[in-house]
């Protein structure tokens, strides 16, 4: 089970951090990801973190502004978000991929997901 954490009310140009404590068969040898959606759009890539946390990967629209990172000892998968703008508002949701990299950027690549945390950005 994954039960993500931290999301809330920001203005523009401010920060939010996203928590994602994992459970239950969630292994520390499978990548691990952050999606997002917003009202009437499908689900969105936002970061994949590989097993070991070494590599990373990023949407084009979050690269330099997100980091994603992940603690195995704590079972915790993390992301701190930055110069948020209104239209980084919506559902984030964590997930387990099916491997063990940070390659996996599709909603079917994911076996288990989180309940999504809401993250709304004020402009």
């Amino acid at each position: 089970q994954l039960q993500a954490s931290g999301g809330g009310l920001v203005q523009a140009g401010g920060s939010l951090g996203l928590s994602c404590a994992a459970s239950g068969r969630t292994s520390s040898n499978n990548g691990m990801g952050w999606f997002r959606q917003a009202p009437g759009k499908e689900r969105e890539f936002v970061a994949a973190i590989s097993w070991g946390g070494r590599n990373t990967n990023y949407a084009d629209s979050v690269k330099g502004r997100f980091t994603i990172s992940r603690n195995n000892a704590r079972n915790t998968m993390y992301l701190q978000m930055n110069s948020l703008k209104p239209e980084d508002t919506a559902v984030y949701y964590c997930a387990v991929s099916r491997g063990s990299t940070a390659q996996a950027m599709g909603v079917d690549q994911y076996v288990y997901w989180g309940q999504g945390t809401q993250v709304t950005v004020s402009s």
